[in-house]
């Protein structure tokens, strides 16, 4: 297969290394990609938002499948022209993407396809808010509709800081058809119980689960500061019950594909289910419609079976014809470097040095995000999460000590990473 992957993200990294280690994979191009995935793959300059441009480099390659890896292209219905284009695609098309656009639209398919999730109001006004709040009470969660780059949940007893994310949503342009275009808020109730990140890949019809992973979104140690969109995570999950998969299947991926079809929006691609293990049973936090960053960097460290094959499945509406995926039986985890300043603004173009240094420690593996090439060769930081180290081994506890020992090779002024990832294992 020749295939084009879309994005320059650690997760693209961690795809195409995956990809690449294919044996159907004849030629791979990463567009836009990052100084980290130069050594695997052809890399191509390209603005992953201009539906034409992705299509006129996909028939350059003459590609057999295009991977869309951010959300940001699929809700601007990059998938959509690449399969009118006659070429096959994984990702959702932009009307079925609106399951990550709008979580108002998300939770119109939940209530209508009976799956378990938490009560929600869709909030369209600061008073609507206030009223939804003093319903629920605290904690507080406030989820901005759209897109927020994994930053748009703020979940706190603190009242005017609940206010202030809200009013912050509101003001900002443009909704969702849910909302007849205006800027809307989702207020929650809040959802006790640990979290897991579930990838389910779907073809529209079928849905086969991945391994579950959990990630950990605030910025500090103990789950203190701001939430991000991802500071580190771990597979396999230990303490999760033993046929979670089949569960979520069962009562959340196949009834919302089955919804989407019946809307005539079919569902193909990934479908992250973001879950909470609470007091009264399963309920999905909230979807996701590609890979998640930083969970993919651990489940596709496990994956046995060859990924490209089960792209094209699902981008083909073939998953019944492949096999169950296979698993290496080590563990994973990730530890994400970040820039100073993240999750607000951060600098830029400081030095990233030692990653060499780092996957000379056994079972470590670096993925490149926020970087930049210098003018000398040298790696430059470029955006908020530069790194995602990832440290492979027997267990939970060696993997943890192979991240961390990449880690600590790694040297960038300023930078922070929290240093409990999978500790508590």
């Amino acid at each position: 297969m020749r295939i084009l992957l879309i994005g320059s993200g650690a997760r693209e990294h961690a795809l195409a290394r995956a990809l690449a280690d294919d044996p159907r994979t004849t030629e791979l191009v990463v567009a836009p990609g990052n100084p980290g995935t130069w050594a695997i793959a052809r890399t191509m300059k390209l603005d992953i938002l201009d539906r034409a441009a992705v299509v006129d480099a996909a028939r350059a390659m003459r590609a057999d499948l295009v991977v869309v890896g951010p959300e940001a292209p699929l809700v601007a219905g990059v998938v959509d022209a690449v399969r009118d284009a006659g070429i096959a695609c994984f990702g959702p098309s932009r009307e079925a993407a609106r399951l990550e656009g709008s979580k108002a639209f998300a939770k119109e398919v939940m209530a209508a396809a009976e799956v378990p999730t938490a009560m929600a109001h869709v909030c369209t006004s600061i008073e609507q808010v206030t009223a939804a709040m003093d319903a629920f009470g605290a904690p507080f969660v406030i989820k901005d509709d759209g897109l927020a780059a994994g930053k748009g949940v703020v979940v706190t007893s603190d009242r005017e800081e609940a206010l202030a994310h809200a009013r912050a949503c509101l003001a900002k342009e443009g909704g969702d058809a849910v909302t007849d275009g205006a800027p809307a808020v989702v207020v929650e109730e809040y959802l006790d119980g640990p979290e897991i990140s579930l990838f389910c890949l779907c073809d529209g019809t079928d849905v086969i689960p991945l391994e579950p992973a959990q990630d950990f979104k605030r910025l500090g140690d103990d789950d203190a500061g701001p939430n991000t969109g991802g500071m580190g995570a771990y597979s396999p999950l230990p303490w999760a019950p033993e046929m979670l998969r089949n569960e979520v299947v069962d009562r959340v991926a196949l009834p919302v594909v089955r919804e989407m079809a019946r809307r005539g929006t079919p569902f193909v691609g990934v479908l992250y289910c973001g879950l909470a293990l609470t007091s009264r049973g399963l309920r999905v936090i909230e979807f996701n419609v590609r890979f998640g960053d930083p969970e993919t960097q651990v489940v596709l460290a496990r994956l046995a079976s060859p990924l490209g094959e089960l792209l094209m499945a699902a981008a083909t509406g073939n998953l019944h014809q492949v096999s169950s995926p296979r698993w290496r039986t080590d563990a994973a985890v990730t530890v994400v470097v970040a820039a100073h300043g993240y999750p607000g603004p951060v600098r830029k173009g400081d030095e990233v040095s030692g990653i060499a240094d780092a996957e000379a420690q056994d079972g470590v593996h670096v993925l490149q995000a926020g970087t930049a090439a210098g003018e000398d060769g040298q790696v430059l930081s470029a955006g908020g999460r530069v790194l995602s180290v990832v440290g492979v081994g027997a267990d939970l506890p060696a993997a943890r000590a192979a991240a961390y020992a990449g880690v600590g090779r790694i040297h960038l002024a300023g930078s922070q990473h929290r240093t409990d990832i999978a500790a508590a294992l």
